[in-house]
């Protein structure tokens, strides 16, 4: 990796890359498991739910999505002032130990407190990592190069996510069609009545796609609870949106039947979960071997160690440099404290401000229920269970790719032009996702929609953010502001993945009726806020590349 990087210029140190490369790659490790943890639960979905019974419960099914993001929120609240007590390093190392302790506990959960209990203890190990790591990536590189090394974070989550996807994938056993279930159950003339406006239906290369993925014995057990299930199903005594929800409520059933003593059902998604262990502890072994973060030394008077490990960055003539910089920076009485009362400072409350609102306009974007709800949203779009775990891992795919395009054009081209190409990309495009449910297209034409919008946040605002938010805090207090923008932004993604089911397909408890927005209505909202995202960015944010903390520091804040 170091070979890719262009020489400094002969004015500036020559910097010791592959010691940076290998320290910013193991904190970046957090990213990874964050990524993992966050997105396996969106392949285990329709398995664990069927698991617990709340396949038909949106309330619960959104408190399995976001109890983990309760747990962000914890952690993230704890990052702030633990990260200027206890240091960057021995934080992360906690992070690893909380991942470590999740993958396990939720791979060996006997019911659906105990899996909510430690799917919010991996969510505290993400709030850390989340914030953490960034951070002290942000605080061991040169400035030069600062935003693309924050943005590995961002790759190695994106890497995290792609391999949640393709395990899920390769741990799942197939899964049919309900079409190919009601085929295998149902008369020639039934069928024939069906498929009679199907141009080329071949029924004989339909019973053996359907015996192929279907296991005789569950399938036996699916007719023996409904002997009546075929693909005719018309009922005209029945009122049509009567009949469209009760035979949408039977396909569910149906389904619940057969996944549920299947081993996808009963053991596939647990490994699914558990296999983040081995990743978590590797993260929790390396961690010991990185050294703390110079500027936090610096902040408690360890100059001699701040200035070691700055020296095995750049040398002697930029430890010492960077020394004098950072020190400028450091009021002398408040060099050990950590008041979060000074982020209301009139100086400083206007940048916390703005880091909390990139961080919330991260999530709010909507991008992140496609990772979450993949298997819901690519249903609505004509797809099965089967083939979204293919679709799930071509969206995957899609993030890492173009994070890579993020890479290499966030030094380049800068910070503020990515967040608002990626904010007025996402408007345009989820006006089309919005419009295509709305026409009820199905098919390619939607999964392309999809992708497209990952593409685009992945090569915008899902790196950029997390390098802005990271380099804008004043050194003394960045443990703090740090904390309060990533407890903003899993504030964020909690109320987004919990409310998305709710603004889907509605609410319907406690005496409560509210029909929903549908899938159109509710990517149209996430456009929205698109756009509002893109006139903040245009008349606030400012530009940071190339800058080192302290010059960022001193334009921001006096």
């Amino acid at each position: 990796m170091a070979t890719t990087d262009p020489p400094p210029p002969s004015n500036h140190p020559r910097y010791n890359m592959p010691f940076i490369w290998l320290i910013c790659l193991v904190a970046a490790m957090g990213g990874l498991l964050f990524g993992y943890d966050w997105v396996v639960i969106g392949g285990a979905k329709p398995f664990y739910e069927t698991f617990f019974g709340i396949q038909d419960n949106s309330v619960l099914q959104g408190w399995a999505m976001s109890s983990a993001l309760i747990g962000c929120l914890l952690g993230a609240v704890i990052s702030g002032a633990a990260a200027d007590y206890l240091g960057r390093k021995r934080l992360l190392i906690t992070a690893a130990a909380l991942f470590t302790i999740s993958a396990v506990g939720t791979a060996l959960a006997w019911d659906f407190y105990s899996f909510n209990v430690f799917r919010v203890i991996g969510g505290a190990g993400i709030g850390l990592a989340s914030a953490l790591s960034p951070m002290y990536i942000a605080e061991v590189s040169p400035g030069a190069i600062r935003g693309r090394l924050v943005s590995v974070n961002q790759l190695t989550i994106v890497i995290g996510i792609l391999a949640a996807q393709i395990v899920n994938w390769l741990i799942a056993e197939p899964v049919p069609t309900i079409e190919q279930l009601r085929l295998l159950n149902s008369s020639e003339a039934q069928i024939e009545a069906y498929y009679s406006d199907v141009e080329g239906f071949d029924l004989d290369q339909a019973k053996r796609d359907a015996a192929e993925v279907v296991d005789e014995q569950l399938y036996d057990k699916v007719i023996a609870e409904h002997p009546g299930l075929s693909l005719v199903r018309v009922d005209p005594e029945t009122q049509t949106e009567q009949r469209k929800e009760a035979l949408a409520k039977e396909d569910r059933e149906v389904m619940s039947a057969y996944i549920f003593p299947s081993w996808n059902g009963v053991v596939g998604w647990r490994w699914m979960f558990g296999a983040e262990t081995v990743p978590a502890a590797a993260f929790f072994l390396l961690m010991f071997f990185v050294p703390e973060s110079p500027r936090w030394l610096m902040k408690y008077g360890r100059d001699q160690q701040a200035e070691e490990v700055l020296r095995r960055i750049g040398g002697a003539e930029h430890a010492r440099a960077e020394v004098a910089d950072i020190r400028q920076t450091l009021a002398t009485e408040e060099i050990a404290q950590v008041r979060f009362g000074d982020l209301l400072e009139p100086r400083l409350r206007t940048i916390v401000l703005m880091g909390v609102i990139l961080a919330v306009f991260q999530q709010w974007c909507g991008i992140n229920v496609i990772f979450n709800y993949a298997h819901d949203i690519f249903r609505e779009a004509g797809y099965e269970v089967g083939d979204n775990m293919f679709n799930i891992v071509v969206t995957g795919i899609t993030n890492l790719v173009f994070t890579f395009v993020a890479l290499f054009t966030v030094d380049r081209f800068g910070r503020r032009p990515l967040m608002l190409i990626g904010s007025a990309g996402l408007a345009m495009i989820y006006a089309m996702l919005g419009a295509g449910y709305y026409f009820q297209i199905r098919g390619p034409v939607m999964l392309v929609l999809v992708v497209a919008a990952i593409a685009c946040y992945a090569m915008s605002l899902a790196p950029v953010v997390w390098v802005v938010i990271s380099e804008i805090f004043p050194n003394r207090i960045r443990g703090a502001a740090m904390a309060v923008a990533v407890f903003a932004l899993w504030t964020g993604c909690t109320t987004l993945t919990f409310t998305f089911p709710i603004l889907n397909e509605g609410f319907h408890h406690w005496g409560i009726e509210w029909a929903g927005l549908g899938a159109s209505g509710t990517f149209w909202l996430y456009g929205g806020i698109c756009v509002a995202g893109f006139l903040y960015i245009l008349l606030n944010l400012p530009e940071t590349k190339g800058k080192s903390l302290e010059q960022i520091e001193r334009e921001l804040v006096d």
